[in-house]
C-alpha cells in the first residue's frame, strides 16, 4: 500500500532508513512504517505485549528535511503502553509504535539495538548496524475456539486470523506441523505465535513453526564454511543482536590439506563424497550446539540459516560431487543462490528452518567471495577497490560502481605455514611478528599468547606456558620482507651468503644459505626454499591482481581490503614490501576480518541484501587466469621483491627500500644497479606478446 499523498497530512521521516511519507493524524507509527517499507518488528499484532516495536521521537528543527519534530506531535502514553511499561520496563524516551499515533510532523528513530528479554551478548562480530528485514516474521494471534455450528478446522481458523490480523494470504504450512497444530493451539489456550517464512516477494509465505502463546524471540545462524575453519554467528532475528560467535576446525582436513586434494579423495574413494559431507555437517551441528550453549538458546528456536563457502565446500556441504571443479572448465553444479530446508541437509535446528546459500561467482570464486563482496561493496564505490581474501586459493575482486571483475589465484598453502620448514598454523606459541636490525642482522620476534618481544625482559617467563613452537603466516610474510629490507636477501629472493662474515645468523645449508631466526629448541631457520615458497605464492597472487588491473585499464588502485582471518593479521606495509599487493597509500590498506561471514550476517538479517548480491554477482566479470597468455609474464615479474618492473612510489615514500643487489643462486653477491632496470625490456616483451 502506498502512503497517502495529502500534503496537509503530517510528514514523518524514519531514520536511519531515510524513508518518509505523509499520513493522516491518528495513524499508528507502526502502520506508517509498514506502508513505507520500514522494518519495525512486531510479534503481538498491535496488542502492546511483545514490546518489539519500540521507537524514539527525535526532537528539533531538521532544516535539511524541512521537519520540526517534537514529542508533542505524537499521542500521549496510552493505557496499553502504560501497562507494558509497568510490566516490562519501557525505557525513557521509547514508545510502542503499535500504540503511539501521529499527531504532527515527526522524525522517528528505529533503534537497531532494541532488545526485549535478550540474553547476554558473549562476543561482538561486527560493529556494523544492519537494517533488519529478515525472511522470518513472528506473528501472534488469538484463534476462535471450535464451534459445532462452524465446522472449520483448527488450522483453517488459524489461517483466517493470520489474514485478519497480519494480512497473510495463501499460506503454506510445513508438513511436519500438521500433526502438531491441534495440540499447540490447546496448550496455548487458543493463542499461538506463528513463524512465517517469506524470502522472495514472489514466493508463497510458509508457516514453518508454531509456538503456544506469545513467543517473543527467534534466532538465525550465519556461517562461513572455509577449507580450514568454520565460523558461525548466532543472531536474534528480531533485534539483530549477535549472541555468540565461535569457530572450529574443518574436520575435512583429515581428507586433504587443500581443496584439490579433497577432490582427489572423492575421485579415488567410492564413499569419499559421503564421508566429507557427513564430516562437515557434523561439525556445523557441533558448532551450532556450542553457540546455543554459550547463549542459553534452544536450537529449536533457530528458524533461518545463511551459509557462505568456497565452491568445493559449497558442493560438499550440499552433498554434491565436486569432481567437475577439479578439472577444466571447472563447472559448478549450481552457481545461483540455493534455497533449501535445514532438515534436508541434516542440520539439527528447528525442523521447519530454512537455509539460504549465497550465489557463487565462478568455479573457483565462491559464495564466500560473494559474501565478502556484499560486505565491502566495491560495486558501491566511486573509487577503485581491491578486495583480497588470502588463502590456499586466493580470491580477488576489483572494481567500482562502473564495473567489477574477479579471479582466483592458486597461492598454495605457504601463507598458512605449510611448505615452510618451521611453519605452522596460527596458535599459541607460534611466532607472529618479526623485526631484523639492518646493521647487526639480529632479530626480535613476538609469539601468539604474549605481548612481549623476544629482546624484552621477562619474555621467557611470558612464553613459558606455550613455548616457541614455529612460525605462522603473518610472521612468514614479515620475516621475508625484513630479510629483504635488511639486505639478507636480494630483490630476486636469494640469501646473500657473503653476509656470513658479518653475522652468525647467516648459515650455510648445502649449496644455499639460510637465516637463523631462533637458536634454541626448536631451532627456527628461514631457508632458501622457504623464501622461494613465499615468492611463488605472492607472485601468483600479485599476477592475478595485476591481470584484473589490466582488464580494468588502471595502473593503480585507490583502496585495498584484506578479507579472511589471515588477512586480519597481515601488516599492510610488509605485504606491500613483499609485493603481495600493488602500490597504494598505506592508510588505504585495511583488514576487514571475516568479510564473508559479515556478508552472511547481512543476508540473514535482511533479505533485501540477498537480492542485492544475486543481482551483483550476475554482473561480475570472471577472469580465468589460466587462459590469459600474459599471466605467465606477470607471474615472472612478480617473483622479485616487490616487483621486477612495477614502481612502488607510495611505498617508497613510507619505507626505505634497499638498492638492487644481484646475488647468484649460491648466495654470492654481485654489483648493484638501479631498481627500475628492465622496464624497457618488459615493454618490448609486451609488444611482442
Amino acid at each position: 500500500m502506498n502512503p497517502p499523498a495529502n500534503i496537509t497530512d503530517p510528514l514523518v521521516l524514519f531514520m536511519p532508513s531515510g524513508k518518509r511519507g505523509r499520513f493522516p493524524v491518528g495513524t499508528t507509527v507502526l502502520d506508517a512504517a509498514r506502508q513505507l517499507g520500514v522494518y519495525v518488528e512486531s510479534v503481538c499484532g498491535g496488542r502492546a505485549t511483545c514490546g518489539r516495536c519500540q521507537v524514539e521521537v527525535q526532537e528539533g528543527n531538521f532544516a535539511k528535511h524541512k521537519i520540526v519534530s517534537s514529542n508533542d506531535h505524537i499521542s500521549a502514553l496510552g493505557a496499553k503502553e502504560q501497562r507494558y511499561a509497568a510490566v516490562r520496563n519501557l525505557m525513557e524516551g521509547r514508545r510502542l509504535s503499535c500504540s503511539a499515533t501521529i499527531q504532527g510532523d515527526l522524525v522517528i528513530d528505529v533503534p537497531q539495538d532494541t532488545v526485549v528479554n535478550a540474553q547476554t551478548i558473549r562476543k561482538a562480530a561486527t560493529d556494523r548496524i544492519i537494517e533488519r528485514n529478515p525472511a522470518v516474521q513472528l506473528c501472534y494471534v488469538e484463534v476462535d475456539e471450535p464451534d459445532m455450528h462452524k465446522p472449520l478446522g483448527d488450522l483453517d481458523r488459524l489461517k483466517v486470523m493470520l489474514e485478519k490480523d497480519w494480512g497473510w494470504q495463501d499460506l503454506l504450512v510445513s508438513q511436519h506441523l500438521l500433526p502438531q497444530v491441534q495440540g499447540i493451539l490447546r496448550k496455548g489456550g487458543w493463542s499461538v505465535t506463528a513463524a512465517i517464512h517469506r524470502d522472495l516477494d514472489s514466493s508463497r509465505p510458509t508457516i514453518i513453526s508454531l509456538s503456544p502463546g506469545l513467543k517473543n524471540e527467534a534466532y538465525g545462524i550465519a556461517c562461513d564454511i572455509g577449507s580450514t575453519t568454520i565460523a558461525m554467528h548466532l543472531v536474534s532475528l528480531l533485534s539483530g543482536r549477535i549472541l555468540a560467535t565461535s569457530g572450529t576446525s574443518n574436520p575435512q582436513i583429515r581428507f586433504g590439506e587443500d581443496l584439490m586434494s579433497r577432490v582427489s579423495y572423492v575421485m579415488m574413494n567410492p564413499d569419499g563424497r559421503e564421508a566429507m559431507t557427513r564430516a562437515v555437517r557434523d561439525a556445523v551441528n557441533e558448532l551450532t550446539a556450542k553457540v546455543c550453549d554459550e547463549s542459553g538458546v534452544d536450537r529449536n528456536d533457530i528458524l533461518d540459516a545463511v551459509f557462505v563457502c568456497n565452491p568445493i565446500m559449497h558442493h560438499l556441504f550440499l552433498g554434491i560431487d565436486p569432481t567437475e571443479l577439479g578439472q577444466a572448465p571447472f563447472a559448478l553444479a549450481v552457481s545461483g543462490a540455493v534455497h533449501t530446508w535445514a532438515s534436508e541437509i541434516n542440520l539439527k535446528i528447528n525442523t521447519g528452518a530454512r537455509v539460504y546459500m549465497l550465489p557463487c561467482i565462478a568455479g573457483h570464486v565462491g559464495a564466500d567471495a560473494a559474501g565478502a563482496t556484499l560486505s565491502e561493496g566495491p560495486y558501491r564505490q566511486d573509487k577503485m577497490m581491491l578486495l583480497v581474501d588470502v588463502g590456499t586459493n586466493a580470491e580477488i575482486v576489483l572494481g567500482n560502481r562502473s564495473r567489477v571483475v574477479a579471479a582466483s589465484s592458486p597461492t598454495g598453502p605457504a601463507f598458512e605455514g605449510a611448505e615452510i620448514s618451521s611453519g605452522q598454523r596460527a596458535a599459541p606459541g607460534a611466532i607472529e611478528r618479526v623485526r631484523i636490525d639492518p646493521e647487526t642482522l639480529e632479530p626480535k620476534y613476538r609469539v601468539i599468547g604474549s605481548e612481549k618481544w623476544s629482546d624484552e625482559a621477562g619474555f621467557d617467563e611470558a612464553v613459558q606456558a606455550t613455548g616457541v613452537t614455529g612460525i605462522c603466516g603473518s610472521a612468514i610474510i614479515e620475516v621475508v620482507a625484513e630479510m629483504y629490507l635488511s639486505g639478507v636477501i636480494s630483490e630476486d629472493g636469494v640469501v646473500d651468503g657473503s653476509l656470513a662474515a658479518r653475522s652468525p645468523r647467516i648459515v650455510q645449508n648445502g649449496r644455499t644459505w639460510s637465516y637463523l631466526l631462533r637458536d634454541g629448541e626448536p631451532r627456527i631457520t628461514i631457508t632458501q626454499n622457504d623464501v622461494r615458497a613465499i615468492q611463488l605464492a605472492k607472485a601468483a597472487l600479485y599476477a592475478g591482481i595485476k591481470l584484473l588491473m589490466e582488464k580494468q585499464g588502471v595502473e593503480t588502485v585507490d583502496m585495498i581490503r584484506f578479507a579472511g582471518a589471515f588477512g586480519s593479521f597481515i601488516d599492510p606495509k610488509y605485504a606491500m614490501v613483499l609485493g603481495l599487493i600493488p602500490d597504494c597509500a598505506l592508510d588505504e590498506v585495511k583488514a576487514v576480518g571475516n568479510a564473508a561471514g559479515t556478508g552472511a550476517l547481512m543476508a540473514l538479517l535482511n533479505r533485501d541484501y540477498r537480492r542485492e548480491i544475486e543481482k551483483e554477482v550476475a554482473g561480475i566479470e570472471k577472469i580465468e587466469t589460466a587462459l590469459e597468455p600474459h599471466f605467465q609474464q606477470l607471474f615472472i615479474d612478480a617473483m622479485a621483491l616487490p616487483n621486477k618492473v612495477d614502481p612502488f612510489p607510495k611505498l617508497s615514500a613510507a619505507v626505505k627500500l634497499p638498492p638492487r643487489k644481484t646475488v647468484s643462486a649460491e648466495g654470492v653477491a654481485g654489483d648493484t644497479a638501479p631498481r627500475r632496470r628492465g622496464r624497457e625490456g618488459h615493454a618490448a616483451r609486451r609488444a611482442r606478446d
